[in-house]
């Protein structure tokens, strides 16, 4: 609270101009849909000015889902849910999904729900969010039916992961030697209801099976609504999935960088003031980064090594910053110096860096008796 103030109130020493109590009660009176509305808001304008990357003239939008953990206080349990591992206490949690452009490095679109809540319902939520030019990159467990035609219901195209195990279409082309297939899918019939229940039809989709071979050995079988072969090649597809890693990367920036499971509060109100505003500065700091992109690689050129702007860093200098722009008239000047200062936060690019993905269930990490000083 004081670094808000001192920040507001642009003073040299961080002072309470305000108890606690009365700041938490004019924290209540701020929705949570708030910062929702002001990411649309950045988001739209970020389509419509800035030089987007495309692969093929699509924007590549992963949708992915993830937990967090939720401080274990009044009705946040009640609300979200909890989690029972085989070892330890039971956590309170929610679950977190969205729909992110992985050459753009922009969320889209932004949920946090009770775990009740499944990965395919949130998924149809980001749906909505699409556009023809939009081609959305899943991981195996999303694929459905009905989700393939919510996809294409709005003119967009996909490209997922699948596994044969449910699908014996799939299964047949995994036993077959053939690269490539096109099928007409046919609904199940729990996909017939749910299609049925959103207005979609149940005809059959002209879809195409993509075999890749990894380095690994292991065999991946891809779906996608990309049929034309001439246009979109074989082999563009190992690259084309794989491109939806920086997702990944980013809920680390979201648990490393920005802390979102260090709560602020103890409500289920905090707790989603805090997930979407730590989203829309995410947001603003990535888009405010996009331009510099062609300037530090033209700038570091002659170097060993390609460059970056350093993401983590940027983090830290926006977090003041962002108070400023809702106070400060003179916002250009304020982003031009801004920008100035981000363009010098470079580091290099390391490559062909591959580390094993180990997925473990870590301690508890923050304490809300215990805030950060910074």
């Amino acid at each position: 609270m004081a670094h808000f103030f001192k920040t507001w109130d642009d003073s040299d020493i961080p002072m309470d101009k305000a108890t606690s109590s009365a700041f938490s009660q004019a924290r209540l009176k701020l929705k949570p849909e708030a910062f929702i509305e002001l990411n649309g808001h950045m988001v739209r304008y970020f389509y419509n000015h800035a030089e987007v990357k495309t692969w093929f003239g699509y924007n590549l939008m992963a949708i992915d889902g993830s937990k967090l953990r939720l401080p274990n206080k009044k009705d946040i349990p009640v609300h979200f849910g909890m989690m029972y591992p085989k070892n330890g206490d039971p956590l309170p949690m929610a679950r977190i999904s969205q729909m992110f452009d992985v050459l753009n490095k922009i969320t889209i679109d932004a949920i946090i729900s009770p775990m009740a809540v499944g990965e395919h319902e949130l998924a149809s939520q980001h749906v909505l969010h699409l556009r023809p030019t939009d081609l959305v990159l899943m991981d195996r467990g999303y694929p459905a039916f009905w989700l393939f035609k919510m996809i294409l219901a709005v003119q967009s195209g996909f490209c997922a992961r699948i596994s044969d195990k449910k699908w014996l279409q799939v299964k047949k082309f995994r036993e077959s030697a053939e690269l490539e297939q096109i099928i007409d899918l046919t609904p199940t019939f729990g996909s017939k209801k749910t299609c049925r229940e959103l207005g979609l039809d149940i005809e059959p989709i002209r879809l195409r099976l993509i075999r890749v071979e990894l380095e690994s050995g292991e065999t991946e079988i891809l779906i996608t609504s990309l049929t034309d072969s001439e246009s979109f090649p074989h082999h563009l597809f190992q690259e084309l999935y794989h491109r939806r890693w920086p997702v990944e990367e980013d809920y680390k920036v979201m648990k490393n960088r920005l802390e979102i499971e260090n709560w602020s509060g103890e409500s289920v109100v905090s707790v989603e003031q805090d997930f979407y505003a730590k989203v829309f500065v995410k947001n603003l700091a990535a888009a405010l980064v996009h331009p510099l992109k062609p300037i530090i690689t033209a700038a570091t050129a002659h170097r060993k090594h390609d460059y970056q702007i350093n993401f983590s860093q940027v983090l830290s200098k926006i977090k003041n910053t962002v108070v400023l722009l809702f106070k400060r008239s003179d916002l250009k000047r304020l982003l031009s110096d801004f920008i100035d200062v981000l363009a010098r936060l470079t580091e290099p690019i390391r490559t062909n860096r591959k580390n094993k993905r180990i997925k473990k269930i870590y301690g508890r990490r923050f304490y809300s008796t215990y805030k950060a000083i910074s």
